[in-house]
C-alpha cells in the first residue's frame, strides 16, 4: 500500500505541465485503431487507465508502440480488429469498458470484458441497453447490468436513442457502435456532456452532425490516421487550481491545459467563488481549445452549483468541496447523484473524509452542503481506492494543521502519475510512504 503524507503549505509557486487529458488519451487509442494507417499521439497520459486501453487493443490485433508519452497506433480500419484470445481486462477504467463495448458491438466475433472490483460494481446496463437495441448480444451479471460483459457483435442497425443521464461514456458507446451501422445513429441527451468523441470523429473524416443536445453519426466512414497532441487534463489541473487558491502566498501557472467548454465548469465556479484564475496563451490544437491557467491565492465565498453546470464539472466535485471548506459561507452542490456510481460513492466518501479533517459537510441525496470557515486539522484519511478522492484529500491536507495522511494513494496513478513529485516541485510538502 502507498500512502501520502501532506503538511500545511505556506506558499506554492512555479510553472507545471499538466498530464495529458485522460478522456482524449483513451479515444486516441480507440479511434487510431479504427483508422487506416499510422496515428501518432503526443502527450499521451501514461496512467493505469489509459495503459489498460492500449493493452486491450493489442489483444484485438492492433500494434501499439510507446516511448515516454508518445504513442504510435497502427490502425487497421473499421473491420480490422481480431477476436481476442482471452478476456479483456480494463482494470479500473469505466471509460475503457463502456466505449470499448460500443466498438465490440460492431465486431462479428465473441469477446468478454472484465475489470477490478470497483468496475464490477459500476452500472453497465446503461450502455448494454442501447447496444442491444442496435442488434448486439450483450450479457452480464445481474441481468446484464454488471461486468463481466460478454458481447457477440455485428449486423448493427442505426437507432435514435435518448439517454437518461448526461453521460459522455454512454453517448460515445452509441456513437462508436454507430460507425458499424447503416445510416444515421442519433443520441439525444438531457444536458450536453463532454464532446471529445464528436470532435475527434469529425477530425478523422466521419460524418457527424451536432446540434443542441443531439449528436448524429453516419455509419461506414473511412477514418483517416493522423497526429494528435493531447492537451493537459482540466480534471487534473483542477486539483492544482484549488491548491493555488487556498494556499496563501501562492501563484501557479498550469501549462497547455485543455479548455473544451464542456469541461471548464470548474473554472467558472471557482471564479464565481472569487478565485483569481486567468487564461493566457489561448490556441486550438486538433479542434480542442488549449491555454495556460494562472491561479493566485484568493478569498473564496460559497455558492450554489447545480443544473447545467454539473456535467461540466462532475469529476471535479470532490476537490470543489475542498475549496468550499476554505470559503466563507455555504456551498451547496445539487443534481450530482451520478457521483454515487463512480469509482467510489463520491458523495458519501467526500462527506466522510472531509468531516474527519474537521470540515462541516452534510451529505445530500444528490450532492453536498459545505459550510466553510472551519479550520481543518490533519488526520488519517482513506482514498476509498478512488483517484479523485486521493487527490482531493491531498489538496485539503495542504491547508490543514499538522499532517494529513491518505491511505491507498496509489490510486492517483489512474489519472495523475507523478502527482507527489509535481507538488514538491511547486513547494508543497508531500511525501510518499510505502508499506
Amino acid at each position: 500500500m502507498v500512502s501520502l503524507a501532506i503538511r500545511r503549505s505556506r506558499g506554492m509557486s512555479g510553472d507545471v505541465k499538466i498530464p495529458g487529458d485522460k478522456s482524449i488519451s483513451h479515444r486516441s487509442i480507440m479511434l487510431g485503431a479504427l483508422a487506416q494507417g499510422t496515428t501518432t499521439v503526443s502527450n499521451f497520459l501514461t496512467s493505469d487507465d489509459c495503459l489498460h486501453t492500449a493493452q486491450c487493443f493489442r489483444q484485438l490485433g492492433i500494434a501499439i508502440e510507446q516511448e515516454a508519452t508518445t504513442v504510435t497506433v497502427k490502425g487497421r480500419g473499421l473491420r480490422g480488429l481480431s477476436e481476442p484470445g482471452t478476456v479483456l481486462d480494463v482494470g479500473n477504467s469505466g471509460t475503457t469498458m463502456r466505449l470499448l463495448a460500443g466498438i465490440l458491438a460492431g465486431q462479428p466475433f465473441y469477446s468478454v470484458m472484465t475489470g477490478d472490483a470497483s468496475i464490477r460494481r459500476r452500472p453497465m446496463g446503461r450502455v448494454a441497453k442501447p447496444l442491444r437495441a442496435m442488434g448486439a448480444s450483450v450479457f452480464g451479471r445481474d441481468g446484464g447490468q454488471l461486468a463481466p460483459l460478454t458481447i457477440m457483435g455485428g449486423g448493427l442497425r442505426a437507432i435514435q436513442y435518448e439517454t437518461e443521464v448526461a453521460s459522455a461514456q454512454v453517448k460515445s458507446a452509441i456513437l462508436l457502435a454507430g460507425l458499424f451501422a447503416d445510416g444515421w445513429t442519433e443520441v439525444r441527451e438531457p444536458l450536453q456532456s463532454r464532446n471529445h468523441t464528436e470532435l475527434m470523429l469529425q477530425g478523422l473524416g466521419a460524418e457527424v452532425e451536432v446540434s443542441e443536445r443531439v449528436v448524429r453519426v453516419h455509419g461506414g466512414p473511412a477514418l483517416r490516421s493522423g497526429q494528435w497532441e493531447v492537451p493537459g487534463d482540466i480534471s487534473s489541473a483542477a486539483f492544482l487550481l484549488v491548491a493555488g487558491l487556498i494556499v496563501p502566498n501562492s501563484r501557479l501557472r498550469l501549462l497547455d491545459v485543455g479548455l473544451n467548454p464542456t469541461r471548464t465548469g470548474i473554472i467558472d465556479v471557482l471564479q464565481t467563488m472569487g478565485g483569481s484564475i486567468r487564461v493566457e496563451n489561448e490556441r486550438v490544437s486538433a479542434g480542442e481549445p488549449i491555454g495556460d491557467l494562472v491561479v493566485e491565492s484568493s478569498k473564496l465565498r460559497g455558492c450554489v452549483v447545480e443544473g447545467d453546470l454539473i456535467p461540466r464539472l462532475i469529476d471535479e466535485i470532490p476537490v470543489l468541496a475542498v475549496a468550499a471548506c476554505f470559503a466563507s459561507g455555504t456551498t451547496t452542490i445539487q443534481d450530482a447523484a451520478e457521483l454515487k456510481v463512480k469509482e467510489s460513492n463520491r458523495i458519501a466518501a467526500t462527506a466522510t473524509e472531509l468531516t474527519k479533517l474537521g470540515a462541516n459537510v452534510t451529505e445530500l441525496p444528490d450532492g453536498l452542503e459545505v459550510r466553510g470557515g472551519h479550520r481543518l486539522h490533519g488526520t488519517a484519511c482513506e482514498s476509498h481506492g478512488d483517484h479523485r478522492m486521493a487527490l482531493a484529500l491531498a489538496i485539503a491536507g495542504l491547508g490543514a494543521d499538522g499532517t494529513t495522511t491518505v491511505a491507498h494513494a496509489e490510486a492517483v496513478n489512474v489519472s495523475f502519475p507523478g502527482f507527489a513529485e509535481a507538488m514538491v516541485g511547486l513547494g508543497g510538502e508531500v511525501e510518499i510512504l510505502c508499506g
